[in-house]
């Protein structure tokens, strides 16, 4: 199913409700630039049901050091300028044998 590495799940809430499919879309972008990197392999964008300003990232990475490496790339910049969301929590795991 999914392989063991470095997951990363991020809860987003979004910093304003009236601006929340502009984050969406946003969210998207780096959905498809990060899965271009070679140490991502998953990046799925959930947006909860009943808050639409509310996401889940889950994420894998080869590797920390892959992760670090996308928090310097251009198009992970370019969200973060956007301030359009607050980071609510953080969970990097690896899956059980």
């Amino acid at each position: 199913m999914f392989a063991k590495g470095f997951y990363v799940t991020v809860e987003l809430r979004g910093k304003s409700s009236e601006r929340s499919d502009e984050l969406a879309a946003a969210l998207l972008r780096l959905r498809d630039e990060s899965l271009k990197e070679e140490g991502c392999s998953v990046f799925v964008v959930h947006r909860d049901l009943a808050d639409p300003s509310r996401f889940l990232l889950w994420e894998r990475f080869a590797d920390e050091a892959a992760l670090k490496i996308h928090a310097t790339l251009p198009h992970t910049a370019a969200f973060s300028a956007l301030q359009l969301a607050d980071a609510v929590q953080v969970y990097k795991t690896d899956i059980l044998p």
